[in-house]
């Protein structure tokens, strides 16, 4: 079964999803791939333990807390390949970011591989199921452009203003 409540947050309504014991989704409203990984029912009258704590991350992260993505425990719906992505995604820390070809060459590292595609790296980005808790916002183009972001670029910016980054680097 599947239980999913709301959550108003400065940069839109966030859907978040629990199966019961852990966290499975948050989409910010009107992103890409929005509650793409729910299957089955979901109940909105019941909340489960973990969405209230998720709730309360919320609150202190956008209150300007550092909380961790450790201290939930999660259950994103995806591949092996895109389970070891959002793993990373999780060592970014607060105002630091990496770009998809740092990702695609540690994923490389990882599996015993010469390279490793950032396109493939930035699949696996955009469909991340539990966002801002693991913080896809926190990965950026070579370049420094903020491309892919899956609730769109201005979230994406006001998500790393937010965490105190300094935006001038980026375009």
């Amino acid at each position: 079964m599947n239980y999913i409540t709301h959550y108003p947050s400065p940069v839109g309504i966030l859907t978040l999803c629990s199966d019961g014991e852990a966290l499975t989704g948050l989409w910010i409203e009107g992103q890409k791939y929005f509650k793409d990984t729910v299957r089955g029912p979901a109940l909105e009258d019941e909340t489960p333990d973990v969405l209230a704590q998720a709730a309360d991350w919320l609150d202190r992260y956008f209150a300007g807390g550092k909380p961790a993505p450790d201290e939930l425990l999660l259950r994103p719906a995806g591949s092996d390949f895109r389970q070891a992505v959002w793993k990373i995604l999780c060592t970014i820390p607060y105002g630091g970011v990496m770009t998809y070809g740092q990702i695609a060459r540690m994923i490389a590292q990882q599996i015993g591989r010469e390279t490793m595609s950032a396109q493939a790296v930035g699949g696996a980005v955009g469909h991340n199921p539990v966002s801002i808790i693991i913080p896809c916002h926190r990965v950026v183009g070579s370049s420094g452009s903020l491309t892919g972001y899956a609730a769109g670029v201005d979230i994406k910016r006001r998500l790393l203003e937010h965490e105190g980054l300094d935006m001038r680097r980026f375009h």
